[in-house]
């Protein structure tokens, strides 16, 4: 049973950065594709990014980033840390939204059917 942790939100002003985290355990050793969502009120929950994070070391690669984000969000796994990062810059008001940390089994980088997920970070970005 795959557990996903995130931190790192908070308050911050239009144009700063942000780093948020995802602590991942129970992960076996199989390939995982992990995402960032995101639900600002009243509103769907939206797809940000999604990475390979295969099951031999030091093997990653392959991301698919929102054309919302592109060019200002990156996101990268942490092999060590066991840890999915979502590095955000340029950060815009509209950028406001709970933030949640999705894993599911297998390499596609799909924009849904996530199995696992964790409890989300609010991040608000002040104009």
């Amino acid at each position: 049973q795959v557990q996903l942790v995130e931190s790192g939100g908070g308050l911050v002003q239009a144009g700063d950065s942000l780093r948020l985290s995802c602590a991942v355990s129970g992960r076996t050793s199989r390939d995982y594709t992990m995402a960032w969502f995101r639900q600002a009120p009243g509103l769907e929950r939206e797809f940000v990014a999604a990475t390979k994070w295969t099951a031999i070391r030091w093997i990653t690669g392959g991301t698919r980033i929102a054309d919302s984000v592109t060019g200002r969000f990156t996101i990268s796994t942490d092999n060590a840390k066991n840890t999915l990062n979502l590095q955000m810059n340029s950060l815009k008001p509209e950028d406001t939204a709970v933030y949640y940390c999705a894993a599911r089994v297998g390499t596609t980088l799909t924009d849904s059917d996530y199995t696992y997920w964790g409890q989300g970070t609010q991040v608000t970005v002040s104009s």
